[in-house]
């Protein structure tokens, strides 16, 4: 009972220490991950003392939090044995007194002494493995915690697989990232848009643009209102089958540790050399990697840190093309390239008279020549129409136009 009582006054003690524990470890390698991705930034503005802080406070704490932690552990061990000579000290004491009152045999509390001490070892062992699992249950809880969150976005019970055309429809549709949010992100958007069409989308930082063609793949569900792709609720489709046929180019692009040509797969397992070099040719990246060695087998470091911001978005376009979506979707995804070179992929996009494209953008030459122009206001839809009928109507359109134009960056 002694030991037991001890056992379970150490436990009651340590458990949350070791939860502690975990969590600086977590902030610890969330500070590292942090520093190690933006290295770049730090070098540029001289932060690094600065970072070296902010590292050694994050150590401290998890310094601290072990040290708390196996001050009250390594009480197990010497406390168990305090019992464990105690005992033995006691059976002694008795024993010889048994022994002189020849009521038991040297032999007899030699061999009891035996056996007790076994009992005790393995109770001390037992003790430690106990304390070993109360450290493994407080991963463990952290690990729960993950794998038993639910996905925010599910199936429906009979989904559809099935997506007919890429004409979509938004029906009074409102979004908010919380719902204790006080204010839309979007608010009470309805368009139309039909199969095939090239559409452009603009209007200042903060409008929703982005947010907007998210709802289409299903990155996130409406708040409110419907929002219907081949003319059907997107909830209904299987969520696989509906991202496989919307194709995303982000603005922010990822390429992967690998060759270029397990990249560009990433769009087509199964496409041929022929298909990737005709993707890399509309996405107008054939010029560049045509100049490397390796060609598609060159290596690309982690994140594709060797190769440029606007060859990393044209590996990307590419990358999109070889899934033959029926939704094509431009984040401003052509930022850092030329304006030859975003002529070029405008030309090639026209090709493909039976894909839906939206596309996102700062400058109103990347999208003037698309049949319905979307200006996003503060996340309402301000105005839509061609690019002659807003330069004849809408101020906002005018100032944007009048602007870039000044600055050389309209046609």
């Amino acid at each position: 009972p002694v030991l037991a009582l001890l056992l379970a006054w150490i436990v009651s003690k340590v458990a949350p220490l070791y939860g502690r524990q975990q969590s600086a470890v977590d902030h610890l390698n969330s500070r590292i991950q942090e520093a190690l991705t933006g290295i770049r930034a730090i070098k540029a503005f001289v932060r690094g003392r600065w970072e070296n802080e902010q590292f050694d406070a994050v150590n401290a704490e998890l310094s601290d939090a072990s040290t708390e932690t196996f001050r009250h552990a390594v009480l197990n061990t010497p406390a168990f044995q305090a019992v464990m000579y105690t005992c033995i000290v006691c059976l002694l004491w008795f024993g010889g007194s048994f022994i002189l009152e020849g009521s038991m045999t040297v032999g007899e509390l030699t061999g009891f002494l035996s056996y007790v001490l076994q009992v005790l070892n393995s109770v001390m062992m037992f003790s430690g493995v106990f304390l070993q699992m109360t450290r493994s249950l407080a991963s463990a809880r952290r690990i729960r915690e993950v794998l038993t969150e639910q996905p925010d976005l599910a199936n429906a019970a009979q989904p559809v697989t099935v997506i007919p055309d890429g004409s979509i429809d938004f029906e009074n549709v409102s979004f908010k990232y919380h719902a204790d949010a006080g204010k839309n992100a979007l608010s009470d958007i309805t368009l139309h848009i039909p199969a095939g069409a090239t559409v452009g989308v603009i209007g200042g930082t903060g409008a929703a643009k982005t947010t907007l063609v998210q709802l289409i793949p299903r990155l996130y569900d409406a708040t409110a209102g419907v929002v219907r792709v081949g003319g059907r609720d997107v909830r209904d489709y299987d969520l696989a089958a509906l991202r496989d046929a919307v194709g995303i180019v982000l603005q922010k692009n990822l390429l992967f540790s690998g060759t270029i040509r397990e990249n560009l797969r990433w769009g087509d397992p199964d496409a041929t050399d022929e298909q990737l070099w005709a993707a890399c040719r509309a996405a107008q990246a054939e010029e560049f990697l045509r100049r490397m060695p390796d060609g598609l087998d060159t290596d690309l470091g982690q994140g594709g840190v060797n190769v440029s911001g606007g060859q990393k978005q044209r590996l990307c376009i590419a990358r999109t093309l070889l899934k033959h979506p029926k939704v094509l979707i431009f984040d401003d995804s052509t930022s850092a390239v030329d304006t030859a070179t975003e002529a070029g992929i405008r030309q090639a996009l026209a090709q493909l008279p039976d894909v839906t494209k939206l596309i996102i953008a700062q400058r109103i030459s990347s999208v003037q020549s698309a049949d319905l122009i979307v200006i996003l206001d503060d996340g309402r839809l301000h105005a839509a129409g061609t690019h002659a009928e807003l330069l004849a109507r809408d101020p906002i359109y005018q100032e944007i136009y009048a602007s870039q134009r000044k600055g050389g960056d309209a046609e």
